[in-house]
């Protein structure tokens, strides 16, 4: 650990040197480690690389599923991740988590980077996470896939000890604890960063959001996870920020997602997009409109209690954010019943300032199979009263069989 630290200054004083305590399984943590020594380096070394970090994420899934809320604190699903990359896309510039965790938010857009053709020494990456332990999970993270971040030199709390104060970035990726009530939130009344409203000190939903805005760049963009509360309730005044971040103009899309996504709770979740400025710069000119995406449907079920979105969904699902957005090469956006719907801001305030998509998209059209409506009621009456006899002709064959059986009437 100490060599390790030696060549990686990043993890000075950062690595746990108590290997050699008594209760700690000597034969399983020898096993360990002639498996990590059976991964090829030299030649191999970015090979290596993926390999190494393949395993670390592997293992942070596992302990996030077998600790259950716990977990959830340093985990994000990578399928949650992988949405949010695949829609901000961030090619180039400042990439900032300030409750990072295990830094994954990182790793997915270094990948999409590399992926995509692009350099991975365009984007900055910056983070600041307050768990101790979480955060040096996420600086071995980003040593391992060799990123340089810069996370603080310590860990530290958001609110009340912002480590990146001037830092003003292109994209924002984060996944803030749900609902978190002990926030410190009284102590903060006249904080400057609360430019759309007071947030309720029971509650740190919209603390985050206002966080969030309060460090993008000019023409930024966030996105960011949150419980499905936030996009509709109006308790202690969380309507009226939330109506106040419409009437600025900053969202640009929220997304429904399916239940059962995270270890850590099966609170249903939803993803909100904010871009501080949606005139024509990279994209077509969106202002006073809002995409909704209603992605409830979408995943599949990998056990009993967890589900994952395949990379078909994630693609439908960003696909149609790129293509409303007016992405190059996106192709042409339409509404889809059931899925998708841009609504202008004034429908926003006709609902209240309610975000939930499920509330624009409508139902899903039912397919029209071309069969007139009289036609085919009576072709199914029709067929109900065939099923009717047949039901009808095998009770009369129980009934006759039990009474064979001296049982019936």
């Amino acid at each position: 650990m100490i060599a390790i630290e030696r060549d990686n200054q990043s993890l000075k004083g950062v690595l746990p040197k108590d290997y050699a305590r008594p209760h700690l399984d000597k034969q399983s943590l020898g096993g360990v480690i002639d498996l990590v020594s059976t991964i090829g380096l030299g030649d191999k070394e970015s090979r290596s690389k993926d390999i190494l970090g393949r395993v670390y994420e592997y293992f942070l899934s596992e302990f996030a599923s077998a600790e259950g809320k716990k977990g959830g604190q340093f985990y994000t699903p990578r399928c949650v991740v992988g949405v949010l990359v695949e829609m901000l896309a961030p090619f180039k510039g400042r990439v900032f988590d300030p409750c990072c965790g295990s830094g994954g938010m990182f790793v997915q857009s270094e990948k999409f980077v590399e992926a995509h053709g692009g350099r991975v020494g365009d984007i900055s990456v910056f983070g600041q996470e307050s768990n101790p332990t979480t955060w040096r999970l996420a600086r071995m993270n980003l040593a391992i896939r060799g990123i340089e971040g810069n996370l603080g030199a310590e860990p530290a709390d958001s609110f009340h000890h912002d480590l990146h104060k001037d830092l003003k970035a292109d994209f924002i990726l984060a996944n803030p604890p749900f609902n978190m009530s002990d926030w410190g939130g009284e102590r903060l009344r006249e904080d400057l960063r609360w430019k759309h409203g007071v947030p309720p000190s029971g509650n740190a939903n919209y603390a985050w959001v206002q966080h969030f805005i309060h460090h993008l760049s000019p023409t930024g963009t966030a996105g960011f996870v949150l419980a499905n509360g936030s996009m509709s309730s109006n308790q202690s005044g969380e309507g009226e920020i939330r109506q106040a971040i419409v009437e600025a103009d900053l969202v640009d899309c929220m997304v429904a997602l399916p239940g059962q996504l995270f270890y850590s709770t099966q609170i249903p979740v939803c993803l909100w997009f904010l871009a501080r400025d949606k005139r024509n710069h990279r994209f077509r000119d969106r202002r006073g409109n809002v995409l909704f995406i209603d992605a409830r449907k979408l995943g599949r079920l990998i056990d009993r209690v967890h589900r994952d979105l395949t990379d078909e969904d994630i693609q439908k699902i960003a696909g149609t954010y790129h293509a409303w957005r007016g992405d190059k090469g996106a192709g042409k956006y339409k509404d889809v019943a059931g899925f998708c719907m841009s609504a202008k801001v004034e429908e926003i305030r006709a609902h209240g300032h309610v975000l939930t998509p499920g509330r624009y998209v409508g139902a899903e059209e039912a397919e029209d199979d071309g069969e007139p409506f009289e036609q085919k009621m009576k072709r199914l009456t029709e067929k109900l009263e065939e099923q009717f006899a047949e039901s009808a002709k095998l009770e009369r064959a129980v009934r006759q069989n039990l009474k064979g059986l001296g049982y019936g009437r």
